[in-house]
């Protein structure tokens, strides 16, 4: 079973969070497949369970290099029903767009017919992962049981 964790990252924060996230995915034995959105492939979204996205933040929503690929990927919208979604952000001031960027991507998920989860209540128990700069220890603690968290979810849904 696999968990993809997507991402886009221009200064590198973005995908240290992710790498923190697949952490979390493969400590449930799930197969975590990490790809930017330079790297990723619609078969990437049709093999996995479940998808954890995030970007930097771009005006409160995510970066277009993500966007585009739920744009150009929409024809396997219907494919993606009932897998399991959540997403992660990371910015560069703490009150600085976050949390929106966050839903902007969940807005997408959504979309694309995806069960949406945040974090688990051990961590934030918000929206998603967040994070100001590079993840610190208490962001990577919350990214790794996020990735937990989508992979135990999708090994019930597989059940």
């Amino acid at each position: 079973m696999q968990v993809l964790v997507l991402y886009y990252s221009k200064g590198n924060n973005t995908k240290k969070l992710a790498e923190e996230i697949v952490k979390g995915v493969a400590a449930t034995g799930a197969e975590a497949v990490l790809k930017n959105t330079d790297e990723v492939k619609k078969d990437d979204f049709r093999n996995a369970a479940g998808v954890i996205a995030g970007s930097p933040v771009y005006f409160g929503v995510m970066a277009a290099q993500l966007k585009k690929v739920f744009d150009d990927f929409v024809s396997v919208r219907r494919e993606m029903e009932n897998k399991v979604g959540a997403a992660f952000a990371t910015g560069n001031h703490h009150t600085g767009g976050k949390e929106t960027t966050i839903f902007s991507i969940i807005q997408c998920m959504m979309i694309y017919g995806m069960i949406i989860v945040g974090d688990p209540m051990d961590a934030s128990g918000h929206y998603g992962v967040a994070c100001c700069k590079a993840p610190d220890a208490t962001a990577a603690s919350d990214a790794f049981k996020l990735g937990k968290r989508v992979a135990e979810l999708c090994l019930k849904l597989e059940e």
